[in-house]
Parts: structure tokens; sequence; C-alpha cells
């Protein structure tokens, strides 16, 4: 059995991103529309309207195997600036194989991020992605609160020869309320890959679904709690398990834990106007969030903490996205 972690928050921080039934975003939700449960329990929220500056890193791999591609990569530097960061951002670039390499500290000139990601050059054949988010979150841990905290990874989804876990350094991101995306290179790199898998049709009811008390089940709630193909619903009971060490099923692909564990999202690209599309989706998504924010009111529950949002009064909201949860040691006044 794994030693039990001692860690505790004071804020945690939910990004939202809410959707109507055709896939696009929503706008125009008022804070009091908003529900956020945390292990069913409401929450008292803050839900901030004002623009909050984003603080970035973006990690980049940097390793033999990606020489070829790397002159595809060092072009989109210069769309860091005014598709990400927008105005008061910020960005940091790392770069990673055997080495975690920082090539630029944070900065909000636009050149210099675009200089830092042109310098980057291909190293040895080790791909330590998982030490490089390690490193990353503690650049980002360092910003001021008031920042949200984004890791931006572009490289392929498996790790070679890191010594942190992916376990470990999951709760790391989402105890300094940092969301992770990825842009996977390894499309580009010609591996194959299969068509996406349709998700099936819902057949349990909408009423046999369990949801915070006091949330009537309906499709919408339903929708909005568990996603339109059911993928947040079967990924929390994988994290409780990855929690407790029963699964090793990220082993392979740790960048698609630390996505959906934080609430982020993957994309992968096989030519370069795919990876500047990836970067402008990401940019997009940033832009139409709303931010939540509360001190959980139930920190005596020790173990993972599930987090649910609804919409109150919105029939156009079909899907509303948000980080899964995070875990919590028990604390006691």
């Amino acid at each position: 059995m794994p030693p039990p972690f001692r860690v505790s928050t004071d804020l945690v921080v939910a990004p939202v991103t809410v959707f109507d039934r055709n896939g696009s975003y929503v706008s125009g939700i008022q804070p009091e529309q908003f529900h956020l449960f945390d292990n069913d329990k409401e929450q008292n929220i803050q839900v901030d309207i004002a623009y909050q500056p984003i603080s970035i890193v973006i990690a980049i791999q940097a390793n033999s195997h990606v020489g070829s591609i790397l002159p595809q990569v060092q072009r989109v530097g210069n769309l860091i600036s005014p598709l990400v960061i927008g105005d008061q951002g910020e960005a940091a670039v790392i770069a990673y194989d055997s080495r975690i390499r920082t090539l630029q500290e944070f900065t909000s000139d636009p050149e210099k991020i675009t200089k830092a990601v042109k310098s980057i050059y291909p190293g040895s054949t080790a791909n330590r992605m998982i030490d490089a988010v390690v490193d990353a979150s503690r650049m980002l841990d360092s910003r001021p609160k008031n920042r949200r905290r984004i890791l931006l990874l572009i490289g392929e989804t498996r790790d070679l020869s890191s010594e942190s876990r992916a376990r470990e350094t999951l709760i790391g991101l989402q105890l300094a309320n940092i969301v992770f995306y990825s842009v996977d290179m390894s499309r580009f790199l010609g591996v194959l890959t299969a068509p996406p898998v349709q998700p099936r049709p819902e057949q349990q009811p909408a009423a046999s679904r369990p949801l915070p008390g006091g949330v009537p089940s309906t499709p919408t709630t339903v929708a909005q709690t568990y996603g339109l193909d059911g993928g947040r619903a079967e990924f929390v009971p994988l994290m409780i398990e990855l929690f407790k060490d029963a699964k090793a099923i990220f082993k392979d692909n740790p960048a698609e834990l630390f996505t959906k564990g934080t609430g982020g999202r993957e994309f992968s690209f096989y030519r370069q106007r795919g990876l500047e599309e990836a970067i402008q989706h990401i940019g997009e998504e940033l832009h139409s969030q709303y931010l939540i924010s509360y001190n959980p009111n139930n920190k005596e529950e020790g173990g993972f903490h599930q987090i649910q949002v609804v919409v109150a009064g919105r029939r156009d909201v079909g899907r509303v996205q948000t980080r899964p949860g995070y875990w919590l040691a028990a604390k006691f006044n």
C-alpha cells in the first residue's frame, strides 16, 4: 500500500467551459446560475467575470526522435502571445530530452517567446516528459494566485527515463490549480492511428443517474454533469484507482492522465496547419472559460474529491467541462 499523502488546499480553482448541443461555446451565463458540488456538497463559490491574466509554461520535446519536425514547431512561437496569453499574459519556455532546459523565464515580450521557441535543437534519445511537467509545475506554482496557470506540452504522449511518477505529478498539478493541455507530435511523426470510436447511444434513463442533492435528474443536467460522450463519468473511477496505485492504465500515455485530471484537452496534428489550429483552439477555449473558485467546506473528507458543475436556467447548455476533482488529505480544524 502506498504511503498516505499529506496534502491539503485552501483554495480550489475550477475553470469551466460551457458548450451548447452543437459544441459551440456558451457565453453570457450569470454567476448565480453556476452551482458547484464537491463530493455532492454544494459549495459557496466565487465566479470571476473579470479577465484574469494567464501564466503559461510551454514545454517542448527536443530529443533526437523528433529532430526532423522541430522546424515545424519552431514556427509557432509567434502565435503564443496573440492567440493564447493575450493582454497581461506571460509565458516561459522549456525544452526536454535527458535534460530539462529553461530557454526563457516568464516574460510578456512576444519577441523573447518567439526567439526561445526558435532556439530549440534536438538532443539525446531520452524523453523525460513527466520530469518536465514537474519542473513546469514548480515554475507555475511560484506565480501570483490571481493568475491562471496553464501548462502546454508539445511532444509525444509517452515518457522515457523520468524519475518522477505520474501519480504524484498529477497531484502536484491539481494542488497548484494548473490546467494541462497537450499537443501530440505522434501523428506528425507518421504513427498510424485508428479513427475515433463513436460513443454508443445512452441506454440508461436520466433518472437513474446519481446527481448531487437538490439537482433534478433530467437529460440536460445529466449531460452537463457526465458529458455527452460519457468520457468524464468513466474517468473518475479510474482516477480513484490510480491514486490507490491499483491501475497502470496511463503508463504509456501520461499526457492523457494530466489533461483529463486537470480539465485540459489533448490535440494531435499531422501537418503544420494542424499544429497552428491546435494552438488557436487552446487560445479560444482559455478565453471562453468561466473561472470558479472556492474554499472547500468538507476538508475533513480525505481522498479524492469529485467536482461537478451544473448550470441552472439555461436550456441551450449541452455540456459543462471542468476538472474532475482533486486529491486531498483530511484536514481538521
